[in-house]
């Protein structure tokens, strides 16, 4: 069946020392995550707001679902892909994907409230419409991750975008090994998508481990520690294992440390890094970060990056 074309859309939408190392790309992609060809890169497709889920204050789940059907059946991306999502009168901002690509029909957008795009887009209701395009970034090398174990570390905020690496595991839970997910949140209250990973505790064939820095309420059942202090329940082969990172800046300063301390490979440790970008396809440069773009040669990049450029994290 031939891949829909993106460029459906009912009206114009108008608007917001380095050493030699090893390279690294995305996998090759595959038929189901190649991205939807389009013309006009700059060209938005209309979505409708299906739902809204307050999950914490200011920071909720947006469910959409593109107009053109055929676009909703066929859209694909990586998990670590980001959209540019465009709200009439506002402007647009870079989302990641909350959603993974193995639960077609809908996009789910973890977004926080920080600007004029977001504060537009928590005003609107159920059945307004926005304009997406995309998706944009390399994504995780799932292709290269398969076969391997899979250890998640998110901190913070960064349970958003790791949230899709996640369920595609959980979802194609045949083609890892062992999959262990390390978050944790400043309080309960704060936690991300915090009954779905709860309900993940009981799972036998992964290992969830959550924690909070602090529990004002005493109703936390799991650990009250910071995020590296997980690491003492993980038993991890740096050799067989990739590790996803995403977080705040100490998150990568001491969950780096531990990885590194293990013996993880620098090109096994692939962090989330979301720096300023704007365009999504590497024409404005705002993203730029020596000779890499962020829209592109990212948001995923390898512990090597980081060493070679420093100002990415």
């Amino acid at each position: 069946m031939p891949r829909p074309s993106t460029l459906r859309l009912a009206r114009d939408w108008g608007g917001e020392e380095a050493v030699a190392v090893p390279p690294f790309t995305a996998a090759p992609a595959t038929h189901e995550y190649e991205p939807l060809l389009e013309a006009n890169p700059y060209q938005p497709h209309l979505a409708r707001l299906v739902r809204v889920f307050k999950m914490v204050e200011n920071n909720w789940l947006f469910t959409f679902r593109f107009l053109d059907e055929q676009l909703a059946r066929g859209f694909r991306h990586r998990p670590g892909q980001f959209v540019m999502l465009s709200v009439p009168g506002a402007g647009e901002a870079p989302i990641s994907i909350s959603s993974s690509p193995t639960r077609p029909g809908v996009l789910e957008l973890c977004v926080r409230r920080v600007g004029r795009v977001t504060g537009a887009l928590y005003r609107l209701e159920a059945n307004d419409v926005v304009g997406i395009r995309g998706p944009y970034g390399n994504g995780f090398p799932v292709d290269r991750i398969r076969g391997n174990d899979l250890l998640i570390a998110a901190g913070g905020l960064g349970m958003a975008p790791l949230r899709s690496l996640l369920w595609y595991a959980i979802d194609h839970r045949d083609l890892f090994r062992s999959i262990t997910l390390m978050y944790g949140a400043r309080t309960p209250d704060r936690m991300l998508f915090r009954d779905e990973l709860v309900s993940l505790l009981d799972r036998t064939d992964l290992r969830c481990l959550l924690c909070v820095d602090a529990d004002p309420s005493g109703t936390w059942q799991a650990r009250v520690c910071q995020l590296p202090g997980l690491f003492e329940r993980v038993e991890a082969d740096p050799t067989t294992t990739y590790a996803a990172v995403c977080g705040p800046p100490v998150v990568y300063r001491f969950v780096l440390q531990h990885l590194l301390a293990l013996g993880f490979p620098k090109d096994r440790i692939l962090m989330s890094l979301e720096r300023r970008m704007k365009c999504g396809v590497g024409k404005c440069g705002h993203c730029s970060v020596g000779y890499k773009y962020t829209c592109m040669h990212g948001p995923i990049f390898t512990y090597w990056d980081a060493i070679n450029l420093p100002e990415i994290v």
